[in-house]
């Protein structure tokens, strides 16, 4: 379950910025959360919208790049034919509008959890070198808070559990400790617990393609349960779509087939022959059944793109239906669609909004936190789309300037 994270100096996100997926203490939607085993309160859902150009895609591009910067490393030592696909090298890119971020880190903290502990990791960067790194343990059912491990330019220093691990004296400045651990000691027992969340308990999608994403989908989960889910939901989205089937012709490549059925006549078509919405959908349906079934943490960029606003409340629907979202799954998504953009489908809480400064830089906030001009919150009943259109919100949908096509000539 991902609780926090929080980054700075990174693309356009000048300042620092922290997206929170802990429930508010607000009175609306309180069937929806996620409660854990320590009585601690998450959200299932989260939706991040501003204006094009605004920063949203570059909030959700930072946790990837943190994901990708401690997975690559494990992945040049194994197996997995999905690994290059899935932990694509992403550079760690600062604020480009100032001297002064240019010679500064960037900075990364994320707080997640697995069954057995949260925990904390913090890891800044500077030109792919590691500037600093530590991770910190609280064990579900004590509580005890303990360091693992902290890192610098002049020292690393294992701690606690820890304590008895080696690490070589060279330890190249670009690799992350955590990566190091990982590679060195798969076996310990924390450290397969830390990365088996970066691993498995989070996927980024942007459904570029979709038969590498379904293929990736099914190679990571037990392919009958998920598959037969993607059956239900595709079966209850009413895409006259009766069944599926998957041919992998070898490593790199899959066939899908579609079965359908007019006037009693039963057929086959390929993938490649569906709407690009069907296309997009079975890319995307695999990992969203996964979520669903495992209880992981989903982030997409520009979910609502090419995607019915039917469809879209719908997928946002078995997220915070505690019947079907029975183990926790998270979806954080970027969108411009506003016909979700409603009280009855989303806590104030679980609407960020990324606006851009006068100096490029990149600003988060949510709406439960979002404060009027005479100081005032926004009340649980209010027209969200509508005062978002209106520019109530600060993140402006709206182009700046209006093109005069009368002065060039059209």
């Amino acid at each position: 379950m991902l609780c926090q994270f929080t980054v700075k100096n990174y693309k356009s996100i000048r300042d620092e910025i922290t997206f929170d997926m802990q429930a508010a203490a607000i009175s609306e939607h309180d069937n929806k959360i996620i409660q854990d085993i320590d009585g601690e309160l998450f959200l299932p859902i989260s939706a991040i919208y501003g204006p094009n150009g605004g920063g949203k895609s570059n909030v959700l591009e930072a946790l990837h790049t943190l994901n990708s910067k401690v997975l690559r490393p494990l992945c040049a030592t194994c197996n997995h034919a999905d690994c290059d696909y899935k932990v694509r090298k992403i550079p760690v890119e600062p604020f480009a509008f100032s001297k002064q971020a240019q010679n500064a880190p960037t900075e990364f903290e994320l707080f997640f959890r697995t069954k057995k502990a949260e925990y904390r990791y913090i890891l800044h960067v500077k030109r792919d070198e590691i500037i600093y790194e530590s991770l910190e343990r609280v064990k579900m059912d004590t509580k005890r808070r303990s360091a693992l491990f902290r890192r610098d330019a002049e020292s690393t220093e294992l701690k606690g559990i820890f304590g008895k691990l080696k690490i070589s004296e060279d330890l190249s400045a670009t690799l992350p400790l955590l990566s190091y651990l990982g590679i060195t000691y798969k076996k310990n027992e924390i450290v397969n617990d830390v990365l088996h969340w970066f691993e498995d308990s989070i996927d980024f999608l942007n459904y570029g393609n979709p038969y590498q994403e379904l293929r990736t989908a099914i190679a990571s989960s037990e392919k009958i349960k998920v598959l037969v889910l993607v059956l239900d939901m595709i079966k209850e989205m009413d895409l006259d779509i009766e069944d599926f089937r998957i041919e992998e012709k070898d490593n790199e490549h899959i066939e899908i087939f579609t079965k359908h059925i007019v006037d009693g006549y039963s057929t086959e078509i390929t993938l490649s022959e569906e709407s690009s919405g069907t296309r997009k959908l079975f890319g995307i349906l695999p990992f969203i059944a996964k979520s669903l079934t495992y209880g992981t943490t989903l982030v997409i960029d520009e979910l609502d793109a090419k995607l019915h606003p039917v469809l879209l409340k719908y997928v946002i629907e078995m997220f915070t239906n505690r019947n079907i979202n029975k183990k926790g799954g998270q979806l954080i998504f970027t969108s411009h669609d506003l016909s979700t953009m409603n009280n009855e489908v989303f806590r104030r809480d679980e609407i960020w909004f990324v606006a851009k400064g006068k100096e490029q830089n990149s600003k988060l906030y949510s709406l439960v936190e979002f404060k009027n001009d005479k100081g005032e919150s926004i009340r649980k009943d209010a027209k969200y789309d509508k005062q978002y259109l209106e520019g109530k919100y600060g993140a402006d949908p709206y182009l700046k300037k209006i093109i005069d096509w009368s002065d060039i000539g059209a």
